[in-house]
């Protein structure tokens, strides 16, 4: 497939306006599957999805706020859910589309279910990938040691090296695989190498991480469309507890298990892009 078409859309704050990125594959006129990243993660995690999808759907992968080529806040306490929906709202309109498809890595999962659980939602398939209404805290507490994290590399090779030892709970990947995943992560910026996100995200998270967990179940359970649970095995923010119980409750979620995986599949190998696949053509 041809390289991907980044493009803006400007949204609204109570601090004003700011600009979000994202890519968009695939033919203009096709379904749209909307892929939205991790908490540190960014759009082009989904490269693997679009080129794999592209053919038969439009699909969009935004940055959110603070990520990859959007703008960073103005103020650290609009990294949360509430801007991160608005701002995905907007990109919607701006695609002028009644319906997508929802693909969500973690934080992007925990937006996606905020929107499905709306009255008038677009969304008419919902895959959440390692997330859902219950939060591990062990998961909360690790992310929370590390987030926010400003380091300076000498070299794309030296941030790379120190990426790969924080992907552990990813599970087993190539060398490429690996490159493929620090390529849009170790970027240069002011005249040094370093992470792509601005690292003030940690401000707003560590201060929810402190206070009692929110249940999400009521939000889940208003959902009405088909969805779609892919888990880390191992993972410590799904917890298998949840996860039979996302099968058994709400919208009644189809569950597949990675074997030998935490926090969170990459949906990079064939037989994790297959699950994508496959729940699509159902």
């Amino acid at each position: 497939m041809s390289q991907p078409t980044l493009r803006h859309v400007t949204c609204a704050s109570p601090k004003g306006l700011h600009r979000i990125g994202y890519t968009e594959w695939g033919r203009p006129d096709a379904p749209v599957l909307m892929c939205v990243h991790g908490l540190t993660r960014n759009g082009r995690d989904f490269d693997p999805v679009a080129e794999r999808l592209g053919d038969r759907y439009r699909v969009i992968c935004p940055d959110m706020i603070g990520r990859g080529p959007s703008d960073f806040a103005p103020d650290p306490s609009l990294y949360a859910v509430p801007q991160y929906l608005a701002d995905c709202v907007t990109l919607i309109a701006r695609l002028d589309v009644e319906h997508v498809i929802w693909l969500g890595t973690s934080m992007g999962g925990v937006i996606g279910m905020l929107l499905a659980a709306l009255p008038g939602n677009p969304i008419s398939r919902l895959i959440l990938n390692d997330i859902g209404p219950e939060i591990g805290s062990v998961g909360v507490e690790k992310i929370a040691s590390y987030i926010g994290d400003d380091p300076s590399f000498a070299s794309f090779e030296a941030g790379e090296a120190d990426l790969r030892g924080r992907m552990g709970e990813f599970g087993e990947h190539t060398d490429d695989q690996f490159r493929y995943l620090s390529r849009h992560y170790v970027v240069q910026r002011d005249g040094r190498w370093t992470f792509h996100y601005d690292p003030t995200i940690a401000i707003a998270f560590k201060a929810a991480a402190a206070q009692p967990a929110v249940s999400l179940w009521p939000f889940y359970e208003s959902i009405n469309c088909p969805v779609r649970v892919i888990r880390g095995a191992n993972s410590t923010i799904l917890n298998e507890d949840c996860a039979r119980q996302m099968a058994m409750r709400g919208p009644k979620a189809l569950i597949t298990e990675i074997p030998n995986v935490g926090h969170a599949p990459t949906l990079i190998s064939d037989d994790q892009l297959q699950i994508v696949e496959n729940f699509l053509l159902d």
